[in-house]
């Protein structure tokens, strides 16, 4: 008997004695209610750190709802003040813009007002040669009279710019004086001296040099030359339509 005792002695120090395997006890709560309420806690902590640092902020002397109202302002003020900018930008480019056309205007009167003084001191010129040619002795004969035969370089190398006013007689009784102009000009290059002819044959500007008038015409137009020649003379023959011979010639030397 006693040796069935110590093996069931044995057995129950195991069960319950201090090698006794260990117990675990579980709670029945399920797990997604402990989620729950760890969320809700963090978000309890989290509200409460967020209230605790704006009343620290407001104790310090901080608001924030002041702050953003000042802000809001400042920002109004700040589209305000571009907004003007802008009108006021607008208006200068206006007042430019207005400036920059009262300005072209001006110098294209002025440009007129040149022009028209030129016009007026030709015309004042050639008024005075008509009262010349008019008491003269030349203007009854029965010859075309060259006048104010001129020659100036242009503005291009080698371009020659002419001008001359021709009058017909008073014996032609209104008839229309019809022919030609031609150019005869003296010049040297590379030592070499030479003769040019103006229209030269084929020349497609042959008929500015055309004449057609009643009582006088002032003839005006280039010529070009080698910008390395140099001109010398310039003779200006007048041809009637139907002849060889020239009705006038004129010269001028440069």
């Amino acid at each position: 008997m006693l040796r069935n005792l110590v093996p069931r002695v044995w057995k129950l120090r195991q069960r319950f004695g201090i090698a006794a395997p260990r117990v675990t006890i579980q709670s029945q709560i399920p797990w997604y209610w402990r989620w729950i309420g760890i969320a809700v806690l963090l978000g309890i902590s989290a509200a409460s750190a967020a209230w605790i640092y704006d009343a620290g902020r407001r104790f310090a002397g901080f608001d924030r709802s002041e702050v953003q109202e000042e802000l809001r302002a400042t920002r109004s003020a700040l589209e305000d003040a571009r907004a003007e900018l802008d009108r006021l930008r607008a208006i200068t480019n206006a007042a430019d813009n207005r400036l920059a056309i009262e300005r072209t205007a001006e110098q294209k009167l002025a440009q007129q007002i040149r022009a028209l003084e030129q016009e007026n001191a030709r015309v004042r010129e050639e008024l005075a040669t008509f009262e010349s040619m008019l008491s003269s002795e030349a203007r009854s004969a029965n010859a075309l009279s060259i006048y104010r035969f001129k020659v100036e370089p242009d503005v291009l190398p080698g371009e020659y710019r002419y001008r001359l006013l021709l009058l017909t007689p008073t014996t032609r009784q209104g008839r229309d004086f019809n022919g030609r102009l031609e150019l005869l000009v003296n010049l040297t290059e590379g030592g070499q001296s030479a003769i040019m002819s103006f229209p030269e044959p084929g020349d497609a500007g042959a008929a500015a040099f055309r004449l057609s008038f009643k009582y006088f015409r002032r003839v005006e137009g280039t010529f070009r030359v080698s910008p390395k020649a140099k001109v010398e003379r310039v003779q200006v023959r007048v041809y009637e339509m139907g002849s060889n011979q020239p009705r006038a010639t004129n010269s001028v030397s440069l």
